[in-house]
Formats: structure tokens, sequence, C-alpha cells
């Protein structure tokens, strides 16, 4: 029998003071989107099969949680919300010519069932920034990353930034079947330098463009290994994603924050939607990044709209974590209790209510005898 007491594996209840602190680094985080222009937006927890399907390049179908309607429809419930506020986007702003600005908090759910103590359900806050095809917008959207994690109370992060663009201008030069370049790629996500000695023999591949893949898994570290990887390479394409790293890097400096950035030219994302910069945020002490994000200028013409675009999100769960870690507080909700004595019931209310115009959180509660013996006189107090 099962035993419903417990939730099952991969979910939890939040309750308490994480249920505070939850709520309060997702307010400090959307406040900070704000700011930034963008305005709120909430989708569905299900969607239909084909806006994840694997032509949009988002979580295998494997890790999908799936069920039938009752027309028969292959549903699931989002594993990601890019595809999602990019549907909003083609659907509902189809002919808006200004870029726009929508920022979420949704809950996702992915079934990680060969991966221990990884949560299925996460709450995540993100944006998404439409129709700028621009590094300027780049470089805003990694500056908010940026604010938003310090906004939350976290102070010692990176955010590791690389390019879709140039793996896959390298995998093109080496005319790569689909299968090669999925299995080149997880040899490069797992820096498995033998492993990609291997595969470039037995395919062949030689020259400037094997010691570029090769060399792929060091390149990260500062912009000095953008000129490194730039020596390395006559591959147009690729010269531009590097060009394109050069300019947001300046971009940053500009915004004060390029002490948090560095480069990766082998950061490659599981999400196959990405055609430009990439992005994620790590820290000490978790073993999932924080935020991650990047451009994705082709996925909302799959919806009937071309429209350059990108993102980012935070999973909220795993940046309460690292706060936790690092035994840092997250911002905390002012909170006060209107104690009182039998018979004062009338005028604890008139003071919490005159309390509640200035304080977010205010509560009412009949005082205990150690209290009565404490405020002897005192027919309403606060604490």
């Amino acid at each position: 029998m099962i035993p419903l007491l417990h939730t099952p594996e991969g979910v939890r209840d939040i309750y308490g003071d994480e249920m505070t602190d939850l709520r309060s680094i997702s307010d400090a985080v959307c406040g900070c989107m704000k700011t930034f222009g963008f305005r709120e937006i909430q989708t569905p927890s299900f969607e239909y099969f084909d806006v994840f399907s694997s032509e949009r390049g988002t979580v295998p179908s494997k890790d999908m949680y799936k069920f039938i309607d009752r027309d028969g429809n292959t549903l699931v419930l989002r594993p990601d919300m890019t595809p999602q506020v990019a549907r909003c986007a083609a659907t509902y702003w189809r002919d808006e010519t200004e870029p726009l600005r929508l920022y979420y908090v949704g809950n996702t759910f992915v079934d990680n069932s060969g991966y221990q103590l990884r949560l299925k359900e996460t709450t995540q806050a993100g944006v998404e920034l439409f129709g700028d095809d621009s590094v300027v917008a780049d470089a805003e959207v990694v500056a908010l990353t940026v604010e938003c994690l310090k906004k939350a109370g976290l102070q010692k992060f990176q955010i590791e930034i690389g390019n879709a663009g140039f793996f896959r201008a390298l995998a093109n030069e080496c005319e790569l079947s689909a299968d090669d370049e999925e299995e080149l790629r997880r040899r490069i996500k797992n820096k498995n330098l033998f492993g990609i000695s291997d595969f470039l023999t037995e395919r062949k591949i030689s020259g400037k463009t094997a010691d570029l893949l090769l060399a792929i898994p060091e390149l990260f570290g500062s912009e000095e290994i953008l000129d490194r990887a730039a020596s390395m390479t006559e591959n147009e394409a690729a010269l531009a994603c590097l060009d394109r790293l050069r300019a947001l890097g300046k971009c940053l400096k500009l915004y004060g924050v390029e002490r948090y950035v560095s480069f990766d030219l082998g950061m490659l994302s599981k999400y196959r939607y990405y055609t430009g910069i990439i992005f994620r945020a790590i820290t000490y002490g978790t073993g999932e990044a924080l935020a991650s994000g990047g451009r994705y200028d082709s996925l909302v013409a799959q919806f009937g709209r071309p429209m350059p675009a990108i993102g980012m999100s935070i999973t909220l769960d795993t940046l309460m974590a690292a706060l936790q870690r690092a035994e840092l507080e997250p911002l905390k909700v002012p909170s006060t209790c209107v104690v009182y004595r039998e018979g004062a019931y009338a005028e604890a209310i008139k003071l919490a209510n005159a309390l509640r115009k200035e304080k977010d959180y205010v509560c009412l509660r009949a005082a205990n005898a150690e209290e009565l013996a404490n405020h002897e006189g005192e027919d309403v107090w606060s604490i």
C-alpha cells in the first residue's frame, strides 16, 4: 500500500520558515526583474506535447510527464518555461514591433529518474526578451541575472558565458551527422579529452579544426581565451561567435558586473534551441547551476512568428539551498504579532489593522500564561 503521508520521489512539501524564505527570494528576484521593465506572464502547468517536442530542442520525451486528455491528445506537465512563453509571444503579440519583455514564476516538472536526490518539480523565475537581436540585449539579460542573485542575498557566484553557435560552426565544418555531433557534444561536456581524441581519429578529422575541438574543454577563463581560440581557426562563423563574446564583455563592463563573469567555450546547453550566447550561474556547494539562459533566435518562428529572443531562468530552490549553505539569510519579511488579554479582542483588531498599513505580516494571538505575567497591566501589546 502506498504510504499516503509521504510525497512521491522527487517532490516535496515546502512549509514554515522555508516557505517564507522561498517567497522572500521570489519577491526579491521578481522585483528586480520589474525594475528592468519586464511584465509578468502566467502560463498553464500543462500543454500539448508538441510544444515541447524534440523538434523544438527542449527536454527529451522520456524525461517528460505525459498523459492523455479525453479527446486523445497527448499533454505534458511543462518541463521548460521558454517554449511556452515563446508560444505566447507568437500568439498574442504577433504584430508587435517594439521589443517585448516578459517575466514569469512557475513550477517545472522533469522526470530525472537517473539522478538521485534531484528534484523533479522545481520553482523557476525567469525573463524572456523578444524582438531584439543585439549584443546590448544579451548584456542586459546577463546583467539582470547578476542583479537578481545579488538582490536575493547571494554574494559569491560566477556567470560562465559561452556561445552555442561556436561548437555548431565547428561541427558543420567537419560535416558531422546528427548522431556524431551528439556524441562529440557529450564527450566535450564531460571534458573527456581522450574520448574527443579517439572520436577525431576515428572520423579522420585533423588540422586546425581538430586541434581546436580537442582544446575546447580547456578554453575557459578570461577574455584571453577568446583570442587563443581565434588564433586556432579560420572558420568565419566561429570567429563571428568569438567577436560577439568580446562585444558582450565590453557591454558588461559598462554595467559594472565584469568581476562576476568568465568565458567557457566548452559550455554546451542541454537545450538545443539555443543559437547564440549561452550562460549559467554557479556558486560553491551546489551541484547544479543556479541560473541559466541564452539566445534562441529560431524558436519563436516555430510557432508562426519569426522573432529573435534571449532569456534566462533562476531555479529558486537551488538558489535557496545556496544561501543556506553559505549561511546567508534571504531578505526577511518584517513580522509582528499582536497579543491580547481576554476581553481586549476589539482593541487588538484595531491595533493590528493600523500596523498592517505599514508592515507586511501582522497576526493576532491570545496571550499565554507567561506573556500575561510579563505584561501585567497591559491589555494589548505587539511582539
